[in-house]
């Protein structure tokens, strides 16, 4: 029987799980929205994931079991958990070894990563004291504009004009959005605004990570086509393209480290 292992990633927002097969292939993933109770969180993600493999019928069938992400240490059953930013550099690197710099934008903080040729950290960076540029901030311009994350991402690729953003914080910046649309701005320059103003917020992040002629990014905001855009008209670098969805890598790096750690101790 094919041996498997797994990655939980609790975030503040959404908890993500990866299994891997022995030869690291995906077997399975899925991400859901996080409770209350990160325990509960994991316990769900990690069920959903097992159904996904015929060859496994419950938790314990798990070779191996890593936490990371928010509530890494709630995970029930993990062998042992691992940071989020260690398993985004390990995700990235066995998903595109090219990749040396990571930003990475969850719920409620944004990192800056310079991940090593091994794919371990070299350096990072984290900013935590704001949530301006996070998920959460995306989620609050989505609910002004009354818009799902989805359409609001696509928004500002037909602005012709951007209208500027002044405020900094999450707050203030909804209420001013707000303003704006009350006025009859364009909506679509008023949403190009807020995809620049994040990532000029990112352009410190990309320095600190090392980020050179490239950088990629991970995290659920990683799928927002329109900051892509503006991360790389802002940073004149090409943002590179994964083909795993960027909200899964840290669970994937997570499973990664689960699956040459089982080995390990399985002596294959």
């Amino acid at each position: 029987m094919k041996r498997y292992f797994a990655g939980c990633d609790v975030g503040s927002t959404y908890t993500k799980t990866v299994i891997l097969d022995e030869d690291g292939k995906i077997a399975a993933s899925t991400t859901i929205r996080s409770k209350i109770n990160s325990e509960q969180s994991a316990l769900a993600g990690l069920q959903e994931a097992v159904s996904q493999v015929s060859d496994l019928k419950t938790i314990d069938d798990l070779s191996y079991i890593i936490g990371t992400g928010y509530g890494r240490n709630k995970v029930p059953q993990a062998d042992e958990n691992i940071s989020e930013i260690s398993c985004h550099a390990m995700g990235v690197h066995v998903t595109n070894p090219e990749a040396k710099a990571i930003i990475d934008i969850g719920g409620q903080d944004v990192k800056g990563i310079s991940v090593d040729t091994d794919g371990t950290v070299k350096t990072f960076a984290m900013n935590d004291k704001c949530a301006a540029g996070t998920g959460r901030f995306f989620e609050s311009m989505a609910n002004a504009f009354e818009m799902t994350l989805s359409e609001f991402s696509e928004l500002s690729l037909t602005a012709k004009n951007v209208i500027p953003i002044t405020a900094q914080c999450t707050v203030f910046a909804e209420s001013e959005v707000i303003t704006l649309v009350g006025e009859g701005k364009p909506r679509e320059e008023i949403a190009a605004g807020i995809q620049l103003a994040v990532a000029k917020r990112c352009f410190v992040m990309a320095k600190k990570a090392g980020a050179v002629d490239s950088v990629t990014l991970t995290g659920g905001c990683a799928k927002n086509t329109g900051l892509k855009k503006a991360i790389e008209h802002v940073l004149r670098i090409k943002v590179l393209d994964l083909n795993v969805d960027p909200q899964l890598m840290g669970a994937l790096g997570a499973a990664e480290y689960a699956r040459k750690k089982g080995l390990a101790a399985q002596g294959a």
